[in-house]
């Protein structure tokens, strides 16, 4: 029996890695040629990239047109292997271009690290603890990324919860973290790591969960369009009839929300 479980992969030189996966798939040297193709970019810079790398896989480059967003024309690049995707936003950006085209707005780019507490007796008053050291915790996370804050971002702001779940109250800090144009997440889970020590220690609770949170509330994008009942409607279905089913399928989603 062939075995996966292949230690310390990542410290093996290529030759090394492409000579395992050969053995353990039966594959043959047209294959691993493939495998190993990393196009324009040599081996050396993919493997900075992610972990165990044995080559890169090349992703068709196409151009959405017909774009126009806060009364500016874009041609917009999409790198994606499934077909009509381009051309459905074309076509889209098409319709919403008779109206004047897409108006968005953004808030701010700040995410949320979230550090879960267990076992305090008393899960508000660790919860005011908490809160009373909020300069301290603000500092702290800063201190974890300098160079974040020397560009205006960091963390700014705390806010703590007292969540009743079925295994008891736990205490639940975010941590507001203003992460410019970074994604945030190294940043924001370094910063929480960091906290998580300090927070057990005031309240004498446990800290399991120290986590950036996916749940994007402070940073939202909005795009708006217009579009004519005209333009939307097919040979078979005039747009008024589209209209409708949109309002009615949007009915139903509110209906369902609700319950």
């Amino acid at each position: 029996m062939k075995s996966s479980d292949v230690s310390g992969f990542y410290k093996k030189p290529a030759e090394e890695r492409w000579k395992i996966i050969r053995g353990f798939g039966d594959l043959t040297d047209a294959e691993i040629a493939t495998i190993r193709n990393t196009g324009a970019l040599e081996f050396g810079q993919v493997d900075r990239m992610i972990e165990n790398v044995v080559g890169a896989m090349p992703v068709p480059l196409g151009i959405a047109v017909n774009f126009r967003v806060n009364a500016r024309d874009y041609l917009v690049p999409m790198a994606i292997e499934e077909p009509s995707v381009v051309a459905a936003a074309s076509n889209a950006a098409k319709m919403a271009r008779e109206r004047g085209g897409f108006t968005t707005s953004a808030t701010g780019p700040v995410m949320i690290g979230q550090i879960q507490l267990v076992g305090v007796s008393d899960p508000n008053g660790a919860r005011l603890t908490i809160l009373g050291h909020r300069d301290e915790i603000v500092s702290i996370a800063n201190e974890k990324d300098p160079m974040l804050v020397k560009v205006g971002g960091g963390a700014k702001e705390i806010g703590v919860r007292v969540v009743e779940t079925g295994r008891g109250p736990m205490v639940v800090t975010d941590l507001l973290v203003d992460c410019r144009d970074a994604m945030g997440a190294n940043a924001v889970n370094t910063m929480v790591e960091a906290i998580a020590p300090h927070i057990e220690k005031w309240t004498g609770g446990r800290v399991y969960l120290r986590i950036i949170s996916n749940l994007a509330v402070h940073r939202l994008v909005r795009s708006r369009a217009v579009f004519a009942k005209d333009v939307i409607g097919t040979d078979e279905v005039p747009g008024e009839e589209v209209v409708e089913a949109v309002l009615d399928a949007y009915a139903l989603a509110l209906e369902l929300k609700g319950k």
